[in-house]
């Protein structure tokens, strides 16, 4: 039965991109600043040790982003946010806000960039009814603020399609992340797309590197999109002509930022952004867009292994979140979905695996490298796409790992297996576009 499931979307796809034959890819792009007023009292997330503490200022501004496009019947949006992370809510409020205009689950990939200096996770699900201050607690205005401006960012891209042309390029950047646990695998590759309008002006910069924002740590509590916010707009004025330039992290969940400096974490996060988009910024001009003709998305649903405590949670998650055995087994049943949406989509010579949480990067390579034998140039991994379930790790690693990660991975030693070979027959039936 599942090999006539396949088989059945692998014949549709095929016939979807034989029905693309002659029609061109169009694309929008807007942004949104998603900023709060600071009277909200909204807190940040990343640090159990806040406690739920409000925002003392805003560093600078937070924004959401989004890339529209469409070709023939069938449309995509690629939004990219400068936050920590979101649970499923968020996606599904959207949703139900836009879902007469032709958009579904299937068919949006939500990507924050997981800055520590940004909005609290917990304060924007409505399912958290805990009330544990470790863990963040529940704000119904900041939810409903943040989905308003959402709303408009969809709208505002979702018209003035205009032709483009696309093309990626990737590098192999040294001396810039590292694995923090010291596992060998470093995921060293930056991956810069370039989309122009037909007429050459420049359109949007995509950009994924992998490394946790974290240079502000637990006592900063000023609210920051960290160093991808200036990576962002610093590549943005390089480039010029009103360019949006849009980040997304990818298998980042043992990935750490390389910077050799002794000054404070404001000034950290403005040097390494500037350091990523001298790197973007040379790549981007070597890359030539071309006429686009692939294009196509898919998206699974998967159910997940049964809700585990790693062996290890309380020695490390435990004490930062305020959780004993038998609560953290309660906030599990509550939090933790049964199953998740597994999405991905293909521009060009480009694919990008959604990847709904924080995986290392051994699983990320995999899925990388798996996707790239069947012909696709260049895969990323888009990390903590439209919701964020756990640390996603290998077996090896949950069995024989120490420290925060491994404690943090919520589904047992089998999570990293369900959820990197979904990823990848997900994606495969992408290659078949011609």
């Amino acid at each position: 039965m599942k090999i006539r499931i396949f088989t059945i979307s692998l014949l549709l796809l095929i016939t979807l991109s034989f029905s693309s034959k002659g029609k061109r890819l169009t694309a929008n792009v807007s942004s949104v600043d998603i900023t709060p007023p600071i009277e909200m009292k909204y807190t940040l997330g990343g640090y159990g040790e806040r406690m739920n503490k409000p925002a003392e200022g805003i560093h600078d501004h937070i924004m959401a982003k989004a890339l529209a496009l469409k070709m023939g019947e069938r449309k995509y949006m690629i939004i990219t946010l400068d936050l920590l992370g979101i649970q499923s809510n968020v996606k599904s409020d959207l949703i139900k806000r836009i879902q007469g205009m032709g958009w579904g689950m299937e068919n949006m990939m939500l990507l924050p960039s997981h800055s520590h200096g940004s909005l609290e996770m917990a304060a924007l699900n409505s399912k958290n009814v805990l009330n544990n201050p470790n863990l963040g607690i529940y704000q119904p205005e900041l939810l409903t603020f943040l989905i308003d401006k959402l709303e408009k960012l969809v709208k505002d891209a979702d018209r003035n399609y205009q032709p483009i042309k696309t093309a990626t390029g990737s590098t192999i950047l040294e001396g810039l992340n590292r694995n923090r646990r010291k596992d060998p695998d470093v995921d060293k590759e930056l991956i810069v797309t370039r989309i122009d309008l037909i007429n050459g002006k420049p359109l949007v910069a995509l950009v994924n590197w992998t490394a946790h924002p974290t240079f502000i740590g637990g006592q900063d509590m000023q609210l920051s999109a960290e160093w991808p916010g200036y990576l962002q707009n610093d590549l943005q004025d390089m480039i010029g002509q009103s360019v949006t330039a849009m980040y997304f992290n990818g298998s980042e969940g043992d990935q750490s930022t390389v910077l050799n400096s002794d000054k404070k974490a404001y000034e950290k996060i403005q040097i390494y952004g500037k350091i990523i988009a001298d790197k973007a910024f040379g790549l981007y001009n070597e890359i030539k867009p071309q006429d686009t003709r692939e294009f196509n998305y898919a998206y699974n649903m998967t159910k997940l292994p049964p809700h585990a405590a790693h062996p290890s949670f309380m020695k490390t998650g435990g004490e930062e979140y305020g959780l004993d055995e038998k609560t953290v087994k309660i906030v599990m049943d509550i939090l933790g979905p049964c199953e998740v949406g597994l999405g991905a989509v293909r521009i060009g010579d480009l694919l990008i695996s959604g990847i709904p949480g924080e995986m290392t990067a051994v699983l990320g390579r995999k899925v990388k490298s798996a996707v790239k034998q069947s012909g696709i140039k260049y895969v990323a991994i888009g990390g903590l796409a439209n919701e964020w379930i756990s640390y996603i790790l290998s077996r090896d690693q949950y069995l024989h790992g120490e420290g925060y990660e491994s404690s943090m991975s919520f589904y047992g030693p089998d999570l990293g297996e369900v959820i990197s070979s979904g990823a990848i027959k997900t994606a495969l039936p992408l290659s078949q576009i011609k």
